[in-house]
């Protein structure tokens, strides 16, 4: 909350992107308040968010760039081997996650050239 008041909306209403953790009516109330549309994933059983915010495709468009940033942080867990990193202090750990981030992009880079 602190955060996103500290953003300027010079291009009208600002949305705001959150893991299913965030799902709760206090959450939801306060972003309206602030005037920013909560992007929060839905559960299963309650969401505190509505057809005012998921009927909108940039709803849609929202959750599916979050699952692409969840699968880079799914494949550094798993295949990078992440999980538990073997270094210590903040330069080294950044240097391997960035290392990671590469070999993830490289990965990736013949699917995406396939595309084009």
């Amino acid at each position: 909350l602190e955060m996103i008041r500290n953003i300027p909306s010079e291009r009208g209403r600002l949305t705001l992107a959150a893991d299913a953790g965030y799902n709760t009516r206090e959450f939801v109330r306060r972003m309206r308040q602030c005037e920013v549309t909560p992007h929060v994933a839905q559960k299963r059983r309650f969401n505190a968010i509505d057809q005012r915010t998921t009927r909108h495709p940039g709803y849609e468009v929202s959750q599916r760039i979050r699952k692409r940033v969840e699968e880079f942080f799914g494949w550094s867990k798993t295949v990078g081997s992440l999980r538990k990193t073997r270094f210590i202090g903040p330069d080294r750990v950044g240097w391997e996650f960035s290392f990671h981030a590469l070999a993830y992009n490289l990965v990736r880079t013949p699917k995406l050239l396939g595309a084009c």
